[in-house]
């Protein structure tokens, strides 16, 4: 394929790296590098792949990174900190494609500035599009960016409609729309594949004793301590439907969760003529990261393929919302629309942080969500800043 710069916001994350061992197998050029806290492992990825810019959280990180670098003796790329600098790493010149790998609602203001920059975006931050996805859509039409998802079940879903999302209908007034009817005019249903996590069958008596430990072990993927404590409560898949909404533009109504604890069919298009299309594959991150990177060229890879002869018996089940309310959680508020959905997802990042200090217990989790969604007057139109400010209001609710 011809080689392309690309931007890695969240490099040192669970994607992040996978998405820089991809690009190294298709020979891509990174141009820019975006992490957090952990310096070492950064480090270690700027001096292999050589980015001419580099973004920290803070002053004090930016300062750690560059006494290691000096200490390594390797090249010194541009080191830039804080929400200015992840912007310029999103809409640098010399990367066609970004991918959005940073964890929580940090992501949006990025993803935004990638589609004002006309960026082709692979998206793996779902909180993008759960909180601002009508304002990330309408810029990404206006200004001709494509979005193309990393997740496994939205890369799924993106295959079985043959590459159609929202934000792959050109840069005309109404293209989202005229997309979105072309999607719901030939699919009766988009089925949600879920692992079920490490508790599916528990009940809720067992799953009040739950710790932070036994919900970090995830039977099948291996995931960021948010996104797998987001599975284990179902609230990851609740978050997947609001961003399946936003991508391919499907109706809330006809999006159906499904527990399949093998995790080889990914995800399932059921089409009005009664034809259901299924994308399968191993478990493995990188095939759906390189999909996203390649489109529409498919590319050979090193991954080990799937073995159907070795996969043995596919099973699939409804979820248990009684004991898994985050996923009714998530309809409601994609239902209500507005800024709940931003609300909500803020309640459940501090939630899940809580948990995971051993602040609250696994019940208590939707719990704080469904207060802080109780309280939340909805802004029906949201612009930027009501997108940010009800994050805040919804981590100050799950407090």
């Amino acid at each position: 394929m011809k080689p392309q710069g690309i931007a890695v916001l969240g490099s040192t994350g669970n994607i992040g790296i996978q998405t820089l061992d991809v690009a190294k197998q298709l020979g891509l050029k990174i141009e820019a590098l975006a992490g957090h806290s952990n310096m070492i492992l950064l480090a270690k990825q700027i001096l292999e792949h050589e980015p001419c810019l580099v973004v920290t959280a803070n002053v004090q990180k930016a300062a750690e990174l560059k006494k290691i670098l000096q200490q390594s003796g390797g090249r010194m790329p541009e080191i830039l900190h804080g929400p200015s600098g992840y912007e310029l790493a999103a809409t640098i010149g010399t990367a066609q494609t970004v991918v959005a790998a940073m964890v929580g609602i940090a992501g949006l203001e990025p993803v935004m500035a990638a589609a004002k920059a006309g960026k082709r975006i692979a998206l793996a931050n779902k909180e993008t599009l759960v909180s601002g996805g009508c304002l990330v859509t309408a810029m990404a039409e206006a200004h001709g960016a494509a979005l193309l998802p990393i997740d496994s079940e939205h890369s799924a879903i993106f295959q079985c409609l043959n590459g159609k999302t929202t934000t792959n209908a050109g840069t005309s007034r109404g293209a989202r729309a005229a997309a979105a009817k072309v999607v719901n005019d030939s699919v009766k249903n988009v089925i949600l594949t879920a692992s079920g996590g490490p508790f599916r069958g528990w009940s809720k008596e067992q799953l009040s004793q739950v710790t932070p430990e036994q919900a970090l072990k995830h039977p099948n993927w291996n995931m960021g301590k948010k996104v797998t404590i987001d599975s284990a409560t179902l609230m990851n898949k609740g978050l997947e439907v609001i961003e399946a909404c936003w991508l391919f533009g499907i109706d809330l109504d006809r999006i159906q969760p499904m527990i399949h604890p093998q995790s080889i069919v990914h995800s399932l298009v059921e089409y009005v003529d009664g034809s259901v299309m299924a994308q399968l594959g191993s478990p493995d991150m990188r095939i759906p990261i390189q999909i996203a990177l390649t489109w529409p060229k498919r590319v050979a890879s090193e991954f080990a393929p799937l073995d159907l002869l070795k996969a043995g018996t596919l099973t699939f089940e409804a979820p248990d919302l009684r004991a898994f309310p985050c996923l009714g959680l998530a309809y409601a508020a994609q239902k209500v629309g507005g800024t709940m959905p931003a609300v909500m997802n803020g309640a459940n990042e501090i939630a899940v942080q809580d948990f995971l200090a051993g602040k609250i217990s696994f019940l208590e989790i939707p719990q704080r969500i469904a207060a802080a969604m109780d309280r939340h007057q909805v802004i029906n139109r949201p612009k930027l800043e009501d997108i940010l400010a009800a994050d805040k209001e919804g981590r100050g609710e799950a407090v």
